[in-house]
């Protein structure tokens, strides 16, 4: 089986996950790594152990079949736009785009071309998020009526000034919600289905930055059942994010990446253990094990024809949230 060929849009630290997961993915290759900056490529073959090159340049290969895109996120509707056009599979990191236009754009594009968009959500490909799902869609909890997302994580002031783009309404989108918050949006979103009222607060406490470091909220679902949401990046040294959804016959609470507690009788014993601050603590504290399977499956959903198990529509839905959250607490 030929592999499917990647070229991987930026080199920053995100993309280390993709790499790791493209070696570990059967019938997946990583072919170059795309940026602007041709002084920078010598460097950047060398680090990576591929072809470095210009995004015209990946583009213009013909055997290169697909794009993950670890840019700044405020590029990426233009890049999979462009990458869709010429034909090229795309996979793109969180926020899939800052805009509901621009998603909307993204996925119009993806669907004229033939190609498959996959947005990295990776935590709905984990073991304790996906038995979660599977409980709620069994009705083992009964009838779902609250979940909240708790993330206190911190992000020092150097984390922003690594790139002039972070912490920046332009090229970020947001804050705490738009670039940590959104997986555990994300995961509300997919359990709940779509909010129909939203409420919101949010500051800027701590951090030097045009964006939100903190921010609560309360959402309403067309169930009747209430979610809310409290993050902020200023909580030092950071601590292991909390996900929970209590229904009227049960309830699973996550804390990291893992149960530490449940009504569901058959949740697997290897899923359930005490959390680690892991993302909480840096940007590089989560493990590579989401963005693996989310790679595989990207890498099957091309093969077989199928969607991927996150897609543009479902890409664009927590950004939708994320969107209506910043426009309740006056941001956007």
């Amino acid at each position: 089986m030929t592999p499917l060929r990647f070229a991987l849009y930026g080199p920053g630290m995100v993309a280390r996950y993709h790499q790791a997961a493209l070696a570990a993915t059967d019938g997946a290759e990583l072919a170059a790594v795309v940026h602007p900056d041709t002084a920078r490529h010598a460097a950047l073959s060398e680090a990576f152990g591929v072809p470095a090159c210009t995004e015209p340049q990946a583009l213009a290969n013909p055997t290169f079949d697909a794009v993950i895109l670890c840019t700044p996120s405020g590029q990426h509707a233009a890049q999979a736009i462009r990458a869709a056009q010429a034909g090229k599979h795309v996979l793109v990191e969180k926020p899939m785009a800052l805009t509901r236009a621009d998603a909307s754009a993204m996925i119009a594009a993806c669907d004229e071309a033939g190609v498959t968009l996959g947005v990295v959500y990776q935590r709905r490909a984990l073991a304790p998020f996906t038995t979660l799902a599977e409980a709620i869609s069994l009705g083992t909890l009964g009838d779902p009526t609250l979940g909240t997302v708790v993330l206190p994580y911190r992000r020092d002031q150097a984390y922003y000034n690594q790139a002039a783009w972070r912490g920046t309404w332009a090229h970020d989108g947001g804050g705490v919600l738009m670039n940590q918050g959104i997986h555990l949006v994300d995961l509300l979103v997919w359990c709940f289905g779509d909010p129909v009222a939203v409420q919101a607060q949010g500051a800027t406490l701590a951090r030097a930055v045009e964006v939100e470091d903190t921010l609560v909220a309360t959402l309403r679902f067309g169930s009747g059942a209430l979610a809310t949401v409290t993050a902020t990046t200023t909580a030092d040294p950071g601590f292991a994010h909390r996900f929970e959804v209590y229904g009227t016959r049960g309830g699973v609470q996550i804390e990291g990446e893992r149960i530490i507690a449940s009504s569901v009788a058959a949740v697997p014993a290897e899923v359930i253990g005490g959390g680690t601050p892991g993302a909480g603590g840096s940007a590089g504290g989560i493990q590579a094990d989401g963005h693996i399977a989310i790679v595989r499956d990207f890498v099957e959903a091309v093969r077989t024809g199928r969607a991927p198990l996150v897609d543009g529509a479902e890409g664009r839905r927590s950004l939708e949230v994320v969107l209506s959250i910043y426009e309740a607490a006056g941001l956007r």
